[in-house]
């Protein structure tokens, strides 16, 4: 027996439960099928919990500080299993919430269970088999490992086992120095395990600028943390005296680094490998992502894809906007388009790493007359108040438009910073829409209009 809805979305990730909800507003009859938890990646292994772990770091490292502001502490201790106890609850709650929105919402049908096309509009989940005119895929994404020698032979973390651990690591080794892996790093070196990163890569966070790469790194070893790079011949072996310890070899002839627990933290992929895209003639490109145009719209009518699993963008974000977009466009006739957003992100170490538009790099290879103004946090009186001075602010502007091209700010409240800049990219606004505008004083934003007016020629050096 086939049941009919006017609508199936399918994952309830951080697009599929809001799309579910403005579906059904308009009258619409939706199923929403979910094989794991509800949340996707952000709720149960991504934003929430491993933020929620970042504050307890922060906590901890802000007290061992004390000193510093002239505050006695005493020792400082961190209870793992109350640290993993904190996140759960906040995770969980976060899960519920959800789970209780769509199990009361009028006109949705929440399904449990693996989905699979039978035809461009017909679902398969178990023993029911679903049809609509609309189909909606929302699938996220998952780790994956890379192909390295003896890896498969030691029990590797990812980003979601690593979330299980009440325990704290006596060393804990991270392949991969990118935005994932560091924030594990900083978080496990302030609960007070041993860390090592080790990237393949000649510098960690390879997206960024150089100059922003390097200040990433220094934080990170003025923490203590031991930053391995270009570790282009790794290998591991398990020691077999059954403590369940390893030594990773980061290339030949290198000494070895001998961890107690492993995190592979190098990439992830989505999840449409098992869905049957085929069979419904859905297309997708050699790496696994759906193929969508502009309005998120797949090679098949009436079918669209959001969030991790369309390659627009890995974040829950892009997720998010990717439901506005395809809303607007399904529901209000606002032909909104994904190429229409400025891309931005954050990393979360401590001072967190906001970014916006282009770097500096990707501004000098295109070919265009810029400038660019940079200041220190040190020179921040907010963030030297806080006693925070890590870091730095740098804005790229078009020489000719007056455009802000891109901007990273990395210090104190840089991912808050960052929003004021990433507004005026979005509205189409000259740089002095910004470097003319009053500020409240003492905060970290106040400075931003100091970088602007402070503008040079952008150079290779």
């Amino acid at each position: 027996m086939t049941t009919t809805f006017d609508a199936i979305i399918v994952g309830a990730g951080q697009a599929g439960p809001p799309l579910a909800g403005r579906l059904t507003e308009a009258g619409q009859s939706v199923a929403v099928i979910e094989r794991k938890l509800v949340g996707g990646t952000c709720v149960n292994y991504g934003c929430i919990p491993t933020k929620t772990l970042v504050a307890s770091a922060h906590t901890a490292h802000t007290a061992r500080r004390g000193a510093e502001y002239g505050i006695s502490t005493g020792a400082v201790s961190v209870d793992m299993a109350a640290v993993k106890a904190r996140k759960d609850k906040i995770s969980q709650d976060d899960r519920h919430g959800l789970e209780s929105w769509l199990e009361g919402m009028d006109g949705c049908t929440l399904i449990r269970g693996h989905a699979r096309f039978e035809g461009p509009h017909t679902i398969r989940v178990d023993d029911q088999v679903l049809e609509a005119d609309r189909i909606f895929l929302n699938v996220g994404g998952r780790a994956t490992a890379p192909a390295i020698p003896g890896l498969d032979d030691v029990d590797y973390l990812t980003n979601v086992g690593i979330l299980d651990l009440d325990v704290l690591p006596d060393h804990l080794v991270i392949i991969g120095g990118s935005y994932i892996g560091l924030e594990f790093a900083q978080m496990y070196r302030r609960f007070g395990a041993r860390v090592s990163v080790v990237e393949r890569g000649p510098r960690v966070t390879a997206r960024e600028d150089e100059d922003v790469s390097a200040a990433i790194q220094q934080i990170l070893e003025a923490e203590g943390i031991d930053v391995h790079l270009g570790a282009t011949g790794m290998r591991i072996t398990k020691n077999t005296n059954g403590s369940g310890d390893f030594d990773l070899y980061p290339r030949d002839g290198a000494e070895p680094i001998s961890g107690s627990h492993l995190l592979v933290a190098t990439g992830r992929q989505p999840n449409t490998d098992d869905l049957g895209l085929d069979v419904a003639g859905i297309e997708t490109d050699a790496r696994g992502y759906v193929t969508v145009d502009d309005q998120l719209r797949t090679s098949v009518e009436n079918v669209w894809a959001m969030g991790d699993c369309n390659g627009r963008g890995a974040f829950t974000h892009t997720s998010y906007n990717d439901f506005e977009i395809v809303a607007a466009n399904v529901l209000d006739d606002d032909p909104r388009r994904v190429s229409d957003r400025v891309p931005t992100y954050a990393l979360y170490i401590d001072p967190p790493l906001g970014r916006a538009g282009m770097t500096a790099a990707e501004v000098l290879a295109s070919g265009r007359k810029a400038l660019v103004g940079k200041r220190p946090m040190t020179r921040v009186g907010r963030a030297v108040e806080k006693g925070e001075t890590q870091g730095f602010m740098k804005i790229v502007v078009d020489a000719e438009t007056k455009h802000i091209l891109g901007a990273s700010i990395l210090g104190v409240g840089g991912d808050e910073v960052v929003q004021d800049i990433l507004d005026m990219m979005t509205a189409g606004l000259p740089y002095t829409a910004i470097s003319r505008t009053m500020h409240i004083h003492p905060t970290v934003s106040e400075l931003v209009p100091t970088v602007l007016q402070e503008l040079v020629p952008l150079s290779p050096n």
